[in-house]
């Protein structure tokens, strides 16, 4: 009986510095990559602002063939909205919206997902002209966890997590657009 008493107040005891610690720990979290994309800014941001368009490169996107898509409002404006439901976990349901645009330059975006779990996200892209025939673009995501799930933040790389799937997209947006 004096192990099972040692034993639970140790449990209780790690799970209260856990929640203390979780308090004093980072709830944010940001990524994003960049590519080079050999064609003019113009082109490439008049591509870009058009939502529906992630759908060819997004790896999220291409995820689940099954997954049902619905749009709202007119694309390439702010207000426009992408939905998305699926039955696949990593996918879930959610939506997109363009909460922002500067022409030729940037185009912001806030994330609500739904399920598996609710948050709401940024993310945006960011062009800038190198010369008349070369386009960098940046991809980023700016997240959130709320406490205590913020201490995940401990155990997961949220870069290494979703970077690699920034890099596919932006490599599939070159191929895409330099076609």
């Amino acid at each position: 009986m004096k192990i099972l008493k040692i034993v639970l107040f140790s449990l209780l005891g790690l799970l209260a510095f856990a929640l203390i610690l979780a308090l004093f720990l980072k709830k944010d979290y940001k990524i994003s990559r960049e590519i080079t994309i050999s064609k003019p800014n113009q082109e490439v941001f008049d591509y870009l602002k058009l939502l529906k368009n992630q759908n060819n490169f997004s790896v999220w996107a291409t995820a689940d063939p099954n997954m049902k898509k619905e749009f709202k409002g007119t694309d390439g404006t702010i207000g426009f909205v992408s939905a998305w439901d699926s039955n696949v976990k990593n996918v879930g349901k959610g939506e997109q919206e363009i909460i922002g645009i500067i022409e030729g330059q940037r185009i912001d975006y806030e994330i609500r997902f739904f399920k598996p779990m609710e948050s709401k996200d940024h993310a945006y892209m960011l062009l800038e002209p190198i010369n008349e025939n070369s386009t960098k673009i940046k991809w980023g995501f700016n997240g959130k966890m709320v406490y205590p799930t913020n201490l995940m933040l401990l155990f997961l790389n949220m870069d290494a997590m979703l970077g690699k799937d920034l890099e596919q997209g932006l490599q599939n947006l070159k191929t895409i657009v330099e076609k």
